[in-house]
């Protein structure tokens, strides 16, 4: 399924891929979010980080009737505020969207899958 907009010179499809790795790049940009994580772990038998070329697994893009929503399964750093990463990672997704592909997201969920503590080796 892929995002249309349609323009007066005619239509343009945006994959549901090219949107997840733009809001997977935009998430994994803010202070305090360790990494993507998998919208179904267990289905995709996956408890961890997610790497750049899976950031799809991590990203859900709904379009009904024009409007845009975006679910993004994110890890915290421990010792942060996840309110205020959660509003961070809302505000970047949102702002990437528009300014790299021109799509408005209408609604930006931010699930926290889990929160990660850091190695003291």
């Amino acid at each position: 399924m892929a995002v249309k907009i349609k323009t007066k010179f005619g239509t343009v499809d945006i994959d549901n891929d090219v949107i997840a790795n733009v809001v997977g790049g935009a998430a994994t940009d803010n202070y305090g979010v360790v990494g993507m994580a998998s919208r179904n772990q267990i289905r995709d038998n996956m408890n961890d980080i997610l790497n750049r070329e899976n950031y799809f697994k991590g990203v859900e893009v709904k379009q009904h009737n024009n409007e845009i929503v975006i679910n993004v399964y994110i890890i915290v750093a421990y010792g942060n505020k996840i309110s205020e990463v959660a509003k961070a990672v809302q505000a970047k997704v949102k702002y990437d969207l528009q300014s790299m592909l021109g799509v408005t997201a209408n609604s930006v969920n931010v699930i926290v899958q889990g929160v990660q503590v850091a190695n003291e080796d």
